[in-house]
């Protein structure tokens, strides 16, 4: 039987199960990459060990590479790569077909306060059948389900990004 967090009626992977989630970043992560082709081939990998109800927090300044690694993680779960691209304008998109799970790509860039989010049923997105990757999460931190994969990346120089899990506490961007 699932655990639920108290009062909210949401799925809570129990201390076993992150434990064995945390275990299968070690081998990808930190890592850098030298092109946008390399940080979509890192989302590919990436994508290999995502299941339903992940959500995958990317965090970074502008042009950071945090689209191209979307991209990449649809490409992995069979979604066009040219179908992946920021969702700026529409807050969601939604590649529910032809994939090994439905992506929920999301901008959180031009969100007020999550309220907004909240207003859209979120909660299908973080919590559903498919991969949920969320661009600018700082902006909804307190919806994130503690089980998000939370990523940094970080300019290096021209082309070359370093990506690394990191913890929630300070998260921006």
């Amino acid at each position: 039987m699932e655990k639920r967090e108290k009062g909210k009626g949401k799925p809570k992977k129990d201390v076993e199960t992150r434990r064995a989630a945390s275990s299968r970043w070690e081998k990808l992560f930190p890592t850098e990459t030298t092109s946008p082709g390399e940080t979509r081939a890192l989302g590919e990998r990436i994508a290999a060990h995502l299941t339903a109800g992940d959500l995958v927090a990317l965090y970074g300044d502008l042009g950071a590479g945090k689209t191209q690694l979307a991209k990449g993680i649809g490409r992995g779960l069979g979604v066009p790569e040219r179908d992946v691209r920021s969702p700026t304008f529409t807050l969601v998109h939604e590649h529910a077909e032809g994939g090994r799970l439905p992506l929920y790509h999301i901008d959180a860039y031009r969100l007020g306060d999550p309220d907004e989010l909240r207003e859209l049923g979120y909660e299908r997105y973080f919590y559903g059948e498919g991969v949920c990757v969320v661009e600018w999460p700082g902006r909804i931190e307190a919806l994130l389900p503690e089980t998000a994969i939370r990523l940094r990346l970080s300019h290096q120089g021209r082309d070359k990004r370093r990506i690394e899990r990191v913890e929630a506490e300070g998260m921006d961007g």
